[in-house]
């Protein structure tokens, strides 16, 4: 049993739902069919499906994931702080950065909440979220949608607004929030310039893969106005790329575990962290005046750049 659904991938498929019940995509591994109309060069053709028909209740009525929604109960109590991951693109490590603020905000004594927003259904990302220590996870499928490409922008706010309901409406004191695919994807574009994203973030940890698009996507993220803190992601995997990074953005870099040491994720929750510097998963941080300090952590074999005792600039660097 698969759902319908389209699919927004760029190093794997883009994908539309099909008008009719004839042969089509399996598009997504969590489950998701639908016709393919682009691949990435390096995909091998999708596994084609032949559907036998649409399941239905003792009724007769289609079922489809609406029908199967969790029901979200409106709250009173005021909305936690809140961490949104954004990133450059599919792969640049969003989820990983995610589980990473989940562990260090619980092991601070937090009950997190976790959600994400937009993407293609999936059962492993809310899985790693609540191996992570998230108190409650929620994700889109759970609001009956199986994927957010192509949805109207009032239905995506719409589960943006539910998730951050849900999770409050559970007790969580902070959560943390992946959107999907990339800043320039045309939903997640479209939602961090709504009025009701900005109202319902606190702070923003971009990933990205490399340094150039991580200096690009921070500028942008600033130049809309948004509270980007902290920059991470799949470029922290090489000691050189965090260091060009940290030459063009005045905001910290940070490996993904080091994220999971309380200290540092209650700062990214409080949007105190300030400066460009490295901080590795040593538990390597810069204090206010460059010098870098020791705030415990899983010990490491330390680069040059993390011996470096003074401030980390474009001239150091070199």
């Amino acid at each position: 049993m698969v759902a319908y659904g389209a699919r927004y991938a760029p190093d794997q498929f883009e994908a539309e739902v099909p008008g009719d019940l004839g042969p089509c995509d399996l598009v997504a591994g969590g489950g998701i069919a639908g016709r393919v109309v682009s691949s990435h060069s390096r995909m091998k053709p999708p596994t084609r499906l032949e559907p036998l028909g649409r399941v239905t209740d003792e009724h007769g009525e289609v079922i489809t994931l609406a029908h199967l929604a969790r029901p979200v109960v409106p709250v009173l109590a005021p909305r936690p702080r809140t961490i949104a991951v954004l990133g450059t693109s599919m792969n640049a490590g969003k989820t990983t950065v995610a589980a990473a603020l989940v562990r260090g905000l619980s092991l601070a004594g937090r009950r997190v909440g976790a959600a994400k927003v937009t993407g293609t259904g999936a059962p492993g990302d809310p899985t790693l979220m609540a191996d992570a220590g998230a108190s409650r996870v929620i994700d889109f499928t759970d609001l009956g949608f199986p994927t957010t490409y192509q949805l109207p922008m009032p239905q995506v706010i719409r589960i943006l607004r539910s998730a951050i309901t849900d999770l409050t409406s559970h007790q969580a004191d902070a959560i943390v929030l992946e959107v999907a695919d990339g800043i320039l994807q045309r939903e997640t574009a479209a939602l961090m310039r709504t009025p009701e994203f900005r109202a319902s973030v606190d702070s923003i940890v971009f990933a990205a893969g490399d340094s150039v698009s991580a200096v690009a996507g921070v500028r942008l993220l600033r130049d809309e106005g948004l509270p980007v803190t902290a920059l991470s992601g799949a470029l922290t995997a090489s000691p050189l790329a965090m260091a060009e990074a940290v030459t063009g953005v005045d905001i910290p870099v940070y490996e993904a575990a080091a994220m999971s040491d309380p200290s540092v994720a209650g700062q990214l929750l409080a949007g105190a962290v300030t400066g460009g510097r490295v901080v590795g998963d040593g538990g390597v941080l810069a204090d206010d005046s460059g010098q870098l300090a020791d705030h415990g952590g899983l010990p490491q074999e330390r680069s040059r750049l993390t011996d470096y005792s003074g401030p980390l600039t474009a001239e150091t660097v070199a």
